[in-house]
């Protein structure tokens, strides 16, 4: 049985459909939900925690039905939300300490432990404010770990950190899993995911269009990824055999089948329009034109074919 899966999922705000028939199964490993702001992600999340209750389908998180079991289900799972969830009044031994109190973990040696591997033993009774953004970060993570969960769920669990406790935070998380914990995780940044993350699913407009690992997305678009600086804001000029997958002031973004083949087109072509071309990258797809062609705007802007790129990676 998979730590987590759903059938159907799906969740209405009146006339909005937040999270639309989301069918999943993701079993012991990091899994990341990649999407654009509004298009689901946290819903999606607050339904598999027992936070808020389906409108259609059905999920199971650690074998207990999410609505039928929430009671169950939350003993054995834990989650982190993107909002800051301590207290900044108290040190972080008690903010740790009262975790361990709500989930009946007796003692405190359970509480030093998950301070120790978090890094954070000199510091455990200090004041919870004069912690940095990263140690308040780890902080959530001592908590949400102190009864030993199955399934740990971390909404944008590095929002706002700089790199340094992006690593830290992702470093935790790669060990918990070697551990044989289920990570749950969303995320805005790419890199991250395409390096920590065992699977990825995209979610745009509360639709999940696709669900494979990192690289077999990255394959699955297809082509080169080719860069063009130009001397002024651009028009995005369609060539044959290069699709536009972003185009932002002096920057176009392309996929191109063959780039040898597209590159001198797209270059004429800006030339025609006034627009001189001072810079070119041509390197293989990252997950970031893989999110931005699935994902797009929410305006569904872009014209990418979801079902296409579905049936290619079908193919594979």
């Amino acid at each position: 049985m998979a730590a987590i899966e759903t059938s159907g999922l799906t969740r209405r705000f009146g006339e909005l459909v937040a999270v639309d028939g989301a069918d999943l199964a993701v079993d012991h490993e990091v899994f990341g939900l990649l999407g654009p702001n509004g298009s689901g992600k946290t819903t999606t999340v607050l339904m598999l925690t027992t936070l808020l209750r389906p409108t259609a389908g059905s999920a199971r998180v650690a074998g207990h039905d999410v609505v039928r079991e929430a009671a169950r289900v939350r003993e054995r799972i834990s989650y982190v939300p993107q909002d800051m969830a301590v207290d900044i009044k108290l040190t972080g031994r008690e903010n740790v300490s009262f975790y361990a109190a709500l989930y009946g973990v007796p003692g405190r040696d359970r509480v030093d432990e998950v301070l120790g591997i978090l890094g954070l033993s000199d510091r455990a009774d200090d004041l919870t404010g004069t912690y940095s953004g990263g140690m308040r970060r780890r902080l959530e993570l001592a908590q949400a770990l102190v009864h030993e969960p199955e399934i740990l769920f971390l909404d944008e669990p590095t929002l706002g950190l700089d790199v340094a406790g992006r690593r830290a935070i992702w470093d935790h998380v790669a060990d918990l899993a070697r551990r044989g914990m289920t990570v749950f995780v969303t995320t805005h940044y790419m890199d991250e995911a395409d390096r920590a993350c065992d699977r990825v699913g995209v979610i745009a407009k509360g639709r999940l269009v696709a669900v494979d690992t990192p690289a077999a997305l990255r394959s699955g678009l297809g082509g080169e990824r080719v860069e063009l600086a130009t001397d002024r804001p651009a028009p995005p000029v369609a060539v044959e055999g290069a699709r536009l997958v972003s185009a932002e002031a002096d920057r176009l973004v392309y996929h191109a089948d063959v780039a040898a083949e597209a590159v001198p087109a797209l270059i004429a072509d800006l030339a025609a329009a006034g627009v001189r071309v001072r810079g070119l990258t041509v390197a293989a797809p990252t997950l970031d034109d893989v999110f931005l062609a699935l994902a797009g705007r929410q305006d569904g802007g872009g014209g990418f074919d979801y079902r296409s790129f579905r049936n290619l990676l079908r193919r594979r």
